[in-house]
């Protein structure tokens, strides 16, 4: 299996990596993003190119004009300068739009496509990595960090090209024009970089903190909100409200800094550039009045000096936006490094048509990733004949929802064999295994959108009437048809409009449209009253008529028409049989049915 990084380090090893790094490097694992665009890349770059030509060539305008046109008294010149620099404004402004819409047009899309691959990505990694990682985090990748790059794609490395351009040219223009001043801007140049390069990296890291102190604050918004009944039932908001706090104002110290960083770079460079300019002027002019140099050479010598120093300038601005932008790139691209744990060999054994459902587990031995020191299953080995309705009970802990996390493949045992249909699960492609199974959950999943959609999403391509049929089996399409737009209506965020049993009977809809040759409940019935439970019991009798039905029940009640009951305690099976013959033991069974069976008779009794 290929090697993983550990999801809970990631944060910390982006983070020395960022010290580590001297430079932008990591924005060129944005190259793979930006080729399908290169003929749009092209055109940005040639408007580009053209718009910074434009601004070189009024420096060589202003020499001509200068000697020729002020000196010369020539008032014919003046007047065609007038109509070149007509003509170079408008190509200016025409090269200026191009480039900003074809850079921001980039940016947009290379960002949406980083966007589509991150998450793409991330629905496929299993359920381990999850557990060690916190939904905030990646959602901080998702928005923020891309945020950043569409900035820098759309914007700063625009900004930072034309200026690198100008600075070349300028440059160039520089030496043509002088030599001698050009040799003393060269001298000012390592003392104008030094600093660039020095507050950069600083820059570069606090920036990467700063990300991360976000990231933490979205982590924990995300998790108060979702469980905000919680929160105001053990009146936790002050508490809550402090700890936010606290978060909010530690990305607010490392953002601080960051700005103070940059900011203190950003002076340095403007007081070298521009006393370095206000020195070499002065030398200029002593070269005009001794006649070395003409008025229009110095004159030009002025433009091309600005357009290098500012165009220094702005390249130390952006630079700040680059370290960022090299920080989410990062970030992102370590999540995109993950390897899923779970994944289809490179060629999957295909399961055998028609389905018939059996299984098997054979002395599995399974660690969840988060708790590497405690066996949920231990020698757990169980043969389910096709059609075959077993149920599974056991004091909690005991192991029984972790053989349902085993056959929807979410993890892989760390020994032994699990088996549909005589495939051993690791060879198959698990969305084959998938797709034979049906899912009841004990804390149903209700997603924010209408009731079609969530009952469709077991069978996508089922029609309207079948997703009625279902919802009928079900016993939910009385009250589903009751709510204001009938099965059309927004059912809420995590279905906050149902209550728990229709919450229930929905996602029993769901898996009667799957129509599964294999069937998992687990404590599908846990939330119903009990004329709620009669009736989904019935439509559930009749879903499991003809298929393999593994259930999972803490309520011995609803497994006392099992054709077999397995009872399990510490990742083992410890006994097995009907109702009858496990309370004819007197084992682990017959003491949990005693005190389940005696408290609803005393409950009863005392009614």
């Amino acid at each position: 299996m290929a090697r993983q990084p550990s999801p809970d380090m990631l944060a910390a090893d982006a983070r020395g990596d960022a010290g580590r790094r001297r430079d932008l490097g990591p924005l060129r694992r944005l190259v793979p993003f930006l080729m399908p665009y290169k003929w749009r890349i092209l055109g940005a770059m040639v408007a580009l190119t053209v718009a910074a030509g434009t601004v070189l060539g009024l420096g060589q305008g202003m020499r001509v004009l200068v000697d020729q046109g002020f000196a010369g008294g020539d008032t014919t010149l003046l007047d065609r300068a007038l109509l070149v620099l007509l003509g170079v404004i408008a190509l200016m402004a025409a090269a200026t739009y191009s480039r900003f819409y074809l850079v921001s047009w980039i940016g947009e899309r290379v960002v949406a496509d980083i966007r589509r691959a991150v998450y793409d990505h991330v629905l496929t990694l299993s359920p381990g990595f999850f557990e060690t990682t916190k939904t905030g985090e990646i959602l901080s990748r998702l928005t923020t960090d891309t945020t950043l790059l569409q900035v820098v794609v759309g914007s700063s490395a625009s900004i930072a090209l034309r200026n690198a351009l100008l600075f070349l040219g300028g440059a160039g223009m520089l030496l043509v024009t002088s030599p001698k001043m050009t040799g003393l801007v060269a001298l000012v140049v390592p003392l104008v970089v030094a600093p660039i390069v020095f507050f950069g990296r600083r820059v570069r890291r606090l920036s990467r903190d700063s990300q991360d102190r976000v990231a933490d604050i979205g982590s924990f918004v995300e998790e108060t909100l979702a469980a905000i009944r919680t929160v105001q039932a053990f009146t936790h908001e002050a508490i809550d409200r402090t700890l936010f706090g606290r978060r909010v104002e530690d990305a607010f110290d490392v953002a601080i800094r960051r700005v103070r960083v940059r900011a203190l770079m950003t002076v340095i460079v403007i007081v070298l550039v521009f006393g370095a300019v206000g020195i070499i002027l002065w030398i200029g002019g002593h070269d005009v009045v001794a006649g070395r140099l003409s008025p229009g050479e110095l004159s030009a010598f002025v433009i091309y000096s600005v357009v290098v120093a500012g165009s220094v300038g702005a390249i130390s601005e952006v630079i700040g936006d680059l370290q960022r932008a090299a920080g989410a790139t990062e970030r992102l691209f370590d999540l995109l490094s993950v390897q899923p744990e779970i994944r289809a060999p490179a060629v999957p054994v295909p399961l055998p048509t028609p389905p018939a459902g059996a299984l098997s587990f054979d002395r599995v031995r399974f660690h969840y990733p988060s708790r590497p020191d405690w066996a949920a299953l231990e020698e757990f080995s169980l043969d389910i004949r096709p059609g075959e309705r077993v149920a599974l009970v056991g004091p909690s802990g005991a192991g029984k929802s972790t053989v349902f996390q085993l056959l929807l493949r979410y993890y892989d045992p760390q020994a032994g064999s699990v088996r549909l249909d005589g495939v051993e699960l690791r060879e198959a492609d698990p969305r084959d295994v998938r797709r034979r199974l049906g899912l009841v959950a004990q804390d149903p999943v209700v997603f924010s959108a209408n009731a079609w959609e969530n009952i469709r999403y077991g069978r996508p391509e089922a029609t309207d009437a079948e997703v009625r049929t279902a919802a009928e089996a079900a016993h939910a399409l009385d009250f589903l048809d009751a709510l204001p737009e009938g099965l059309d209506t927004f059912l809420g965020e995590k279905g906050v409009r149902l209550s728990g049993g229709q919450r229930q009977r929905l996602a029993i809809a769901r898996a009667i449209l799957r129509d599964p040759p294999v069937l998992l409940l687990d404590e599908a019935t846990s939330a119903l009253d009990a004329e709620s439970e009669r009736m989904v019991q019935d439509a559930l009798d009749r879903l499991m008529h003809g298929r393999t039905t593994l259930i999972v029940a803490h309520r011995l009640a609803t497994v006392l028409n099992a054709d077999r009951i397995v009872v399990m305690d510490h990742g083992r099976v410890v006994e097995s049989g009907t109702h009858g013959e496990l309370v004819a033991k007197g084992g682990l069974y017959a003491r949990l049915a005693a005190l389940q069976f005696d408290r609803a008779d005393a409950a009863v009794q005392g009614a």
